[in-house]
């Protein structure tokens, strides 16, 4: 793998593609505004041997919000169909080169299993190189034992974050663009306030990513923290709309040094909700 621990490359993974302990996941997802089928695009084309991992399916059915963490019994029996089990070695994916990958190498290390990696730049680089693909449904491996271990101090709730608010003993960094932030622009999900959490900095998660949708350099991704304001000495935890792109920060975090910056997984769709009446704060 590369010098990254939590990231491999291209060349890497097609060099290891035939390994028997390693398992290739596509998490492609879109938003809404999209208008993707992320489902569809895996079946025209995907990394051979690839397995889909779909982010709305594998979530909480008794929650409201969108693809909330599912319970590990759920967790457990997805990846047993997948085929994905314990002691594998897991490189996630998506057709962006780094967005809704992180999100499931954050899942997967809430769940307990660590040796996860991002590829990066996904399948925009990977075809970009003209490298192989294959179309169709995944190919149907056998199924093994996943035994879930579930990380709470990787997840951060709507209590934890009224609590944050409340002592300010965290620097909360919001992902999403910086109109939504200051609620200049209106919130794409029906019922939802502009603005954004109080006490908390705007981070856009496309600041930490090249044009080709790789990640930036370590040195790179240091800066702009420091940019941003963030100090890595104190607790960290990241949000945005719905616990996606929160999870890009949390693996540049990684990328530097702070493995374990923990996700709001509610994120705006939570706090946001007009029915709550949460203190929203709106400027830059």
């Amino acid at each position: 793998m590369s010098n990254d621990r939590w990231l491999v490359e291209t060349d890497w993974l097609a060099d290891h593609l035939d390994a028997p302990d390693l398992v290739v996941v596509d998490a492609s997802w879109h938003l809404p505004t999209a208008q993707r089928d992320a489902k569809a695009e895996f079946l025209a084309e995907h990394i051979p041997g690839a397995q889909f991992f779909d982010i709305d399916e594998i979530s909480d059915e008794s929650s409201d919000l969108p693809h909330m963490l599912p319970s590990t019994v759920k967790f457990a029996s997805r990846m047993k169909r997948m085929g994905i089990g314990d002691g594998l070695r897991i490189v996630v994916y998506d057709s962006n080169g780094v967005f809704s990958a992180a999100r499931v190498w954050w899942t997967f290390r809430v769940m307990g299993h660590d040796d996860v990696v991002v590829l990066n730049g996904g399948l925009k680089k990977w075809k970009a190189e003209g490298r192989e693909l294959e179309d169709g449904p995944a190919l149907r491996r056998t199924e093994r034992h996943y035994t879930p271990r579930f990380d709470a101090s990787l997840v951060r709730d709507l209590p934890d974050m009224k609590a944050h608010v409340a002592r300010g003993d965290a620097q909360l960094v919001d992902a999403r663009a910086p109109g939504r932030f200051a609620g200049e622009e209106a919130e794409f999900r029906p019922g939802l306030e502009s603005g954004h959490i109080p006490t908390s900095s705007n981070l856009h998660y496309v600041r930490l990513l090249n044009d080709d949708g790789t990640m930036k350099a370590p040195q790179e991704l240091r800066s702009i923290v420091a940019e941003a304001g963030l100090d890595l000495k104190r607790p960290i935890v990241t949000t945005c709309g719905s616990g996606v792109s929160a999870a890009i920060i949390s693996l540049a975090l990684a990328q530097i040094g702070l493995p374990d910056a923990p996700v709001y997984d509610g994120s705006w769709s939570e706090w946001g909700q007009q029915s709550l009446g949460l203190e929203i704060a709106t400027g830059r």
